[in-house]
């Protein structure tokens, strides 16, 4: 009895200490905890109802924008923030109180672009406000010349118009030293294409007529040159005579000696010359080198002549009718 009992003890006792090992066993697993899962919530701002801007940089055709800077002042004009734009053209302001904002762009980190002006962001409560923001391109720098075809010599006075398609942008004229500048405006990062036409020739030049095309890339100086012939000279004109022209010539014929007027009277019976013949005599000769009278004026004269030659035959007549009269008286007074 006393064995039996024994090896029953010993099979309890066993037993006991089986499922104590295991009892002592079971703290130790359940000491581990699980780790914790990743959160896929948004972090909160820093500070509660507090703001944020968010800035995307692009240019005008689109690209986006590394390395542009931007501060942003408070409504005292206190800096607030700043930073850089990434690769990816964008820039974050976090941690900001509710309020309007100045935001300013520093650099546009490329000499191909300008910057912005200054703009006013407000920042509300618990959100990002979000700006895009475009860099206009640099303008290209243009300076025209005016040259002779010939000689290379700088011309002032010419006048072109400069544009692209079918707009005129600038127009440019040449001054004392033969050049213009301007400024083009560019909306490509490669450049932009223009034309320059001439609209007036400097002084005695023949106006250059075809239109020329150039192209211009943003911030870069590019150089327009027009080229002008002189103008075809008209020749003088002829040299005027000295002399005056004469009168008009009359239908009468020029006498063998110049300067003395052509004898057209009759002598009279008694073979005294008539007062013609008497007024043509005394006309004093031309002077030498002159020119031969043409007759045009001896009309008076003539008329004057003919009167003289009328008024002596009627005397003529008067006398001759009285003689016969008178001798018959003559006679009579004999007979008796």
């Amino acid at each position: 009895m006393h064995i039996r009992s024994a090896r029953r003890l010993s099979a309890v006792a066993v037993t006991v200490a089986t499922v104590t090992g295991v009892v002592a066993l079971a703290p130790a697993a359940s000491a581990k905890t699980p780790e914790p899962s990743p959160s896929t919530s948004i972090t909160p701002l820093s500070a509660a109802g507090n703001g944020g801007v968010t800035i995307l940089k692009k240019d005008s055709g689109g690209d986006v924008l590394a390395g542009a800077t931007f501060t942003l002042l408070d409504s005292t004009g206190k800096q607030a923030a700043s930073g850089t734009t990434d690769a990816e053209g964008q820039l974050t302001f976090q941690d900001l109180a509710p309020g309007i904002y100045r935001l300013k762009e520093v650099s546009s980190g490329s000499p191909l672009y300008e910057v912005v002006d200054d703009q006013d962001v407000i920042v509300t409560p618990g959100a990002d406000t979000p700006l895009t923001i475009i860099d206009p391109f640099k303008p290209a720098s243009v300076r025209l010349k005016a040259k002779d075809d010939k000689t290379g010599k700088l011309l002032a006075g010419s006048t072109v118009n400069i544009g692209s398609g079918d707009k005129t942008i600038l127009t440019l004229t040449t001054s004392s030293d033969g050049t213009a500048s301007g400024k083009l405006p560019i909306n490509s990062r490669t450049g932009s294409d223009f034309w320059v036409e001439q609209v007036k020739a400097p002084g005695g030049y023949e106006i250059y007529k075809p239109s020329k095309a150039f192209k211009a890339k943003p911030g870069a100086p590019v150089t327009v040159t027009v080229t002008n012939a002189k103008s075809a000279t008209t020749p003088p004109p002829a040299e005027k005579p000295t002399y005056k022209p004469t009168d008009k010539p009359s239908d009468r014929p020029i006498p063998d000696n110049p300067g003395q007027e052509e004898d057209t009277s009759t002598p009279s019976a008694s073979g005294t010359p008539t007062s013609d013949e008497t007024a043509s005599s005394t006309v004093a000769p031309a002077p030498a080198g002159s020119l031969a009278h043409t007759g045009a004026d001896a009309t008076p004269w003539l008329i004057g002549g003919a009167g003289v030659l009328i008024a002596a035959g009627g005397g003529a007549l008067f006398v001759a009718r009285r003689r016969p009269t008178d001798n018959s008286t003559d006679d009579g007074s004999t007979a008796s």
